[in-house]
């Protein structure tokens, strides 16, 4: 028996935060319709604009090609100069306060670039109030609480492009004139009460984030001023109604919000005819278990997923794309009535993939959700997202709007016009056979997905709890973390399975980058035989090994990898003294910059959560330094910065540091200098002793950290 989709799949305070009024909507697809007309929005601002990010970079130019003027685009210099030519303008930007693992792919401390060297109406936050692992992913940008925008687009490198998507676009390169590859994403332009409720998540966000709340006449709109709507934007919509959904871990007192969740959900369930999605990713174990449930039914939707050929990255492939195929193979083995068509796009050439970047749902041509959440356990439950929805109900209008905007998006896949795309809606009702003949004899089309394809290391295989790899919750980590940031609150043991997860984790990527980089080439024994003997032969060998970890304290560079190349120069002896000294003259010397910087100056670098950590150290001592020094709490020059700008006295920090450091120095020094060994006499023997001392270390160093735990745990509760 065929359902009856429901008239009202929106429900507030189930699926989403609120439904709200919105005078103009506009879909924007891809990078440079939206950053032309956020662009225009911004520079029509007198009020506020409100900028929330996952990734934001100050050196992007919102404008290319034909449509720059003689005006400097660049988004850090276009606000500056907005705000210095439009008094009483208020600009706030919320990031995300990333790991420094994000750190090679994103602009260098943004918080100089959009902080301290802009004007002072200027106000630039990164947000790490969340769960350890989580982030802030909401794609927002609200101006004057008149017009916003919302969708999968960040202001931010690598994702400006047009719907050509044109081999060889010169516009489409990075900051430093890098060319990068073709990019698909979609926004949303609002006017109207559903702006103004944006900027009011905005608001919450940034109060929440900070601790300051943004001023009411700031934040209100003049009702006698103009609309910053963009000038040569044109609605697909006017005057109708859309629900506004989020996605909020639980954290410090906070309940769980599951909006998005609840919404995909129900416009799932409710699909009648057809369900179109593109998105970056398909691990989400409900969403999966949603559409098996739809293509197990004798009479249901067509689904068809468009996803990126394959994830950017090694790691991404090797896990997401990993839970993505085993996701694939399960829905595939539910398909018993051929039901389900799985693409991805290739362009002009006819083989070179289109990235899918977008976060998109149309069902039916009746409900359409567009935003920043993809189809993982993390945009479900643990990340924060926004995501807007768009239902027909009786209105005519929306449904001929969303039916559009999807013949857009398969016209711009298949290098059809839009005409084409609708005419054979009307002659076909398979979504998946129109698609099918529409990439027929076409250069550019969305090809079949062979998702079964092999992958650098498949994850899911290896990790058989997906919930690993994709989370949809904070995992043991987080609870470590409030053992050194949170008063009077009950503290729980370090995971070593935690500890061993990221010991393995460390040797895959040492293995990938030996058999896939240019490291593999250029660091040969007989290289490293001759750096040593140059290093160690020089009259200055000691002062130059110190320079180096001064420096390379102050430039972030890994401090195990210090010590390890250390190991590799000298003999086990020296290398310990000379790794321990350089360690500690490391710790000092950025111990002393964080003195002089002060808590403030340090406060802005590090954010809220590490400096809680500096109370506790300043109260503990030795063991508590010691204690951070063995599990990974923040990266070394981090915590040698919050410690100067602390009440640490010096005197513990060093004591700490050094005994703290200590087992892994020796540690990292005899694995060395028994690999080495190997690498020059390579035999069986060699090898099992390497392994054997490798093993035996890390579990000394993992015993070594347990007593130091528990002794900190004694000294704690006395």
């Amino acid at each position: 028996m065929k359902k009856e989709m429901s008239a009202d799949v929106l429900r507030k305070k189930s699926n989403c935060w609120c439904i709200s009024h919105a005078d103009k909507a506009s879909f924007l697809i891809d990078g440079a319709a939206y950053f032309a007309a956020v662009a225009d929005a911004i520079d029509q601002a007198q009020k506020t604009v409100f900028i929330a990010a996952w990734d934001i970079d100050s050196r992007i130019a919102l404008l290319r090609g034909d449509a720059a003027s003689d005006v400097q685009t660049d988004l850090g210099s276009f606000l500056n100069a907005k705000a210095k030519r439009t008094p009483g303008l208020h600009v706030y930007i919320l990031g995300w306060d990333f790991p420094m693992v994000y750190a090679m792919e994103r602009e260098w401390m943004p918080i100089f670039k959009l902080g301290w060297k802009t004007h002072d109406r200027v106000f630039f936050h990164l947000d790490d109030q969340h769960p350890i692992g989580a982030s802030q992913h909401q794609k927002l940008v609200v101006i004057d609480n008149r017009v916003a925008f919302c969708g999968g687009l960040d202001l931010t490198n690598s994702r400006w492009d047009t719907p050509e998507h044109r081999l060889d676009d010169p516009r489409r390169v990075t900051p430093e004139g890098d060319p990068y590859s073709p990019f698909h994403d979609i926004q949303v332009a609002l006017e109207g009460e559903a702006a103004a409720a944006l900027g009011q998540l905005f608001a919450d966000r940034w109060k929440w984030a900070t601790g300051k709340q943004i001023a009411a006449h700031t934040a209100s709109k003049d009702p006698g001023s103009a609309s910053p709507w963009p000038k040569n934007l044109q609605p697909d919509l006017k005057d109708i109604q859309l629900g506004i959904s989020r996605t909020l871990p639980a954290y410090k007192g906070r309940k769980a919000v599951r909006e998005v969740e609840n919404l995909h959900r129900d416009a799932v369930a409710a699909a009648q005819t057809s369900i179109y999605i593109e998105n970056q990713y398909l691990t989400s174990a409900r969403i999966a278990q949603m559409l098996k449930k739809s293509l197990s039914m004798e009479q249901g939707p067509d689904i068809c997923i468009v996803l990126p050929e394959a994830s950017s990255g090694w790691l991404e492939q090797s896990t997401m794309d990993s839970i993505r195929a085993r996701i694939l193979e399960t829905l595939s083995a539910a398909d018993k009535h051929h039901r389900l068509g799985v693409f991805f796009p290739v362009l002009d050439d006819g083989k070179t993939p289109l990235y899918v970047h977008a976060k998109l749902m149309i069902v039916d041509d009746r409900v359409a959700i567009i935003g920043s959440a993809n189809l993982s356990n993390r945009s479900m439950r643990f990340d924060s997202e926004c995501v807007l929805a768009f239902e027909a109900g009786e209105d005519n209008r929306v449904g001929e709007a969303i039916a559009n905007l999807r013949n857009r998006l398969l016209a711009e896949h298949t290098g059809r016009s839009v005409d084409a795309v609708a005419s054979a809606f009307t002659e076909e009702k398979s979504m998946n056979r129109i698609i099918a003949s529409l990439s027929r004899d076409s250069g550019r089309r969305l090809k079949k997905l062979a998702y079964r394809r092999s992958l650098p290391v498949d994850g899911a295989a290896i990790v058989k709890d997906a919930e690993l790899l994709d989370p949809e919750s904070p995992v043991a980590f987080d609870r470590m973390m409030d053992r050194f940031s949170r008063d009077g609150q009950d503290q729980s043991k370090v995971s070593q399975m935690v500890k061993l997860t990221g010991v393995l984790v460390i040797l895959i990527g040492l293995a990938a980058a030996w058999r896939w980089s240019p490291l593999a080439q250029w660091v040969t024994t007989e290289n490293m035989a001759a750096w040593a003997g140059v290093i160690r032969s020089h009259p200055m060998s000691f002062v130059i090994v110190m320079a180096v970890y001064a420096a390379g304290g102050f430039l972030m560079v890994p401090v195990t990898l210090l010590v390890g190349v250390t190991a590799m120069v000298y003999d086990p002896v020296w290398a310990v003294l000379y790794a321990l000294s350089g360690c500690l003259l490391s710790a000092l010397s950025t111990f002393l910059a964080g003195a002089v910087a002060g808590k403030q100056m340090v406060r802005k670098v590090a954010g809220k959560k590490l400096n809680q950590i500096s109370r506790q150290m300043a109260k503990k001592g030795i063991l508590t330094v010691a204690v951070i020094r063995n599990i990974p709490v923040a990266p070394f020059t981090v915590i040698n910065l919050i410690a100067g700008a602390s009440h640490i006295r010096l005197k513990d920090y060093l004591l700490g540091t050094a005994l703290g450091m200590l087992p892994g120095i020796l540690a990292v020094t005899i694995f060395a200098d028994r690999l080495l060994h190997t690498i020059t006499h390579p035999d069986l023997i060699n090898a099992l002793i390497a392994a054997g001392v490798a093993a035996a270390l890390v579990a000394g160093n993992l015993w070594v950290t347990k007593r130091l735990s528990r002794i900190q745990e004694k000294k704690e509760k006395q």
